[in-house]
C-alpha cells in the first residue's frame, strides 16, 4: 500500500478530533494547542506516519521559534489508539542527523523501544524506519527520541500517545484533555533554543505554548472531566486546579482502582512521569 499519508499541521490552534466511527467507542482527547495524528487501516493494523523535521512553532502570539518536531509541529501530534490494537508507525527522518523514537512508558519488544544503539541503529537522515507492536495496556504515554536526545528534546521533539481502554464502560468521561509540560531556553531576540541547558530554562510551556496564549479547557457544568499531564521538562511541576478538587485515577504504572483513588487539589508531576 506504500507509506501512509504524513498529515501536517501548521497552526497552533487546538484541533478537535471526531469520535471513532468503527471499533470500540471512546472520547477522543483534546490536545491543548495541538492535534491528533490520523491513521489508516491496513489488514487490521492501524498505520501512522510521523515525520521528524525542522518546524516553526508559534509559542505565543507573535513569537515564532525554529524548533525540531514532527509533522510540522512541536509538540508532535498526539497518537490515539485502543488497547489491543496492533499499530505500525512509519518514522521518516528529515533532520540533519540520525534519530529514533522511544515509546515512553509502554510495554514493548526490545527492538521496538527506540533506544539508539541498543534497540536498533539510529534512523539515518533521509530514511524511514517502521515500528510495529501491540498495545497491551491502556493509559497515557509519551514519545520522544533516544538518540542525541539532549539536543533533539531541547529542540522540541516530543509528543503524547494515548491508549484508550477496549471496554468503553471502563472509566468513561465526557471531556478528555491532554497537556505536555515542556521547556525551552531561547534568548530574547533569537529563534533557536540553546541545546546545552540542563535546568535553567527560561520558557515554561504547555504543548510548546506559553501562557496566556494556551487554549482553555472548555467543559459543560456537570461534565466528568479527565486531564492527562506528562512532564518532559527537567523539573518536577505541581499542577493545581483552581476551584475544584479531583481524584488521581491513573499514574505511570496504570489505572488506580476506584477504592484506592485519592483526592487532591494539587498534584506533583515528577520528571518523565504521567498523571
Amino acid at each position: 500500500m506504500g507509506l501512509p499519508e504524513a498529515a501536517q499541521m501548521d497552526s497552533a490552534a487546538t484541533a478537535i478530533t471526531a469520535r471513532p466511527n468503527s471499533g470500540p467507542d471512546y472520547t477522543p482527547v483534546v490536545t491543548l494547542n495541538g492535534w491528533t495524528l490520523p491513521h489508516r487501516m491496513n489488514n487490521g493494523v492501524k498505520e501512522f506516519h510521523l515525520v521528524a523535521e525542522p518546524v516553526e512553532r508559534e509559542l505565543a502570539d507573535g513569537m515564532i521559534a525554529h524548533l525540531w518536531g514532527y509533522n510540522g509541529q512541536s509538540t508532535g501530534p498526539t497518537i490515539e489508539a485502543v488497547e489491543g490494537d496492533r499499530v505500525r508507525i512509519y518514522v521518516t527522518n528529515k533532520l540533519p542527523e540520525a534519530t529514533t523514537i522511544h515509546w515512553h512508558g509502554m510495554i514493548l519488544p526490545s527492538g521496538m523501544d527506540g533506544v539508539s544503539g541498543l534497540s536498533h541503529p539510529g534512523i539515518p537522515a533521509g530514511k524511514t524506519y517502521v515500528y510495529e507492536f501491540d498495545l497491551i495496556k491502556s493509559g497515557t504515554f509519551m514519545y520522544h527520541p533516544h538518540g542525541d536526545e539532549m539536543v533533539q528534546m531541547a529542540m522540541g521533539m516530543m509528543g503524547m500517545f494515548v491508549v484508550h481502554p477496549k471496554d468503553p464502560t471502563f472509566m468513561p468521561v465526557d471531556r478528555d484533555f491532554l497537556i505536555m509540560l515542556n521547556a525551552f531556553d531561547i534568548d530574547p531576540g533569537t529563534y533557536v533554543p540553546r541545546i546545552m541547558t540542563m535546568t535553567d530554562f527560561n520558557l515554561w510551556t504547555w504543548n510548546s505554548r506559553i501562557f496566556p496564549d494556551i487554549d482553555p479547557l472548555v467543559v459543560n457544568k456537570g461534565d466528568r472531566v479527565r486531564v492527562r499531564v506528562g512532564n518532559l521538562t527537567m523539573t518536577n511541576h505541581p499542577i493545581h486546579m483552581h476551584g475544584y478538587d479531583f481524584k488521581v485515577t491513573c499514574t505511570d504504572g496504570g489505572w488506580v482502582s476506584p477504592e484506592a483513588q485519592w483526592p487532591e487539589v494539587s498534584i506533583d508531576i515528577p520528571v518523565g512521569a504521567m498523571r
